[in-house]
């Protein structure tokens, strides 16, 4: 279990990595300062343009999948590989522990993202078979709604039901990572979610978005 543990903690520490504090710094821009106050990649487009935004989700997205490929195979000095653990038992609390480290990340105050971008490069990564219900549920609710909060949770949510599916009983290990994942999201964008009830959260603002509000307000 130290192996697990180690691996675990280093996992998080490279999820607390945020892209946007990274360009931001290299920029001379505080994210955190600016629009939403949030360091991901959906407040970096909104403030500081595509490329910045394009930059933050590389980081945001690689760093989760740089964990997942390096960490559990890792074979660290005086600690070695466990034969008592469950590989994907290590695979799958790395690939989330990288998430917590991107919503918490001890480096900035645990004032991070909302993990978006991470835990959809993980999952895409995991089960890339995944990436098209996922992107397409994502998209549909964006150009529906305008809501970017709304789509990832929509995601995240088809992402259980899919593995549910498809990865019953025989991965049952990456279920459990796209339910716990899932409630992550929920609890990080549950200001989202509170605004959304009030009618007070932002929409991105998408031709098809703008033709639909037309459309109701006709």
């Amino acid at each position: 279990m130290i192996e697990l543990g180690l691996k675990i903690t280093l996992a998080y520490l490279l999820g607390a990595v945020l892209g946007g504090m990274l360009v931001g710094f290299m920029r001379g821009v505080d994210i955190r300062k600016v629009g939403s106050g949030n360091p991901g990649g959906t407040n970096a487009l909104r403030t500081q343009g595509k490329m910045f935004a394009l930059w933050v989700m590389i980081i945001d997205i690689g760093k989760g999948i740089l964990a997942a490929v390096l960490i559990p195979p890792l074979d660290i000095p005086g600690v070695g590989l466990d034969p008592d653990v469950d590989r994907s038992l290590v695979l799958y609390g790395v690939s989330f522990a990288a998430i917590v480290g991107h919503v918490y990340p001890v480096w900035f105050g645990f004032r991070g993202g909302k993990g978006a971008a991470t835990a959809a490069g993980l999952i895409c990564f995991l089960a890339p078979v995944a990436a098209l219900p996922m992107l397409g549920s994502w998209l549909l609710i964006v150009l529906l709604t305008g809501f970017v909060g709304l789509a990832t949770i929509s995601a995240a949510l088809v992402a259980v039901v899919y593995f549910a599916f498809t990865a019953l009983p025989d991965r049952s290990g990456l279920f459990v990572f796209a339910c716990a994942t899932a409630a992550l999201l929920i609890f990080a964008h549950r200001g989202n979610i509170r605004r959304m009830l009030d009618g007070t959260e932002s929409r991105f603002n998408s031709p098809v978005v703008r033709w639909l509000r037309r459309g109701r307000q006709a």
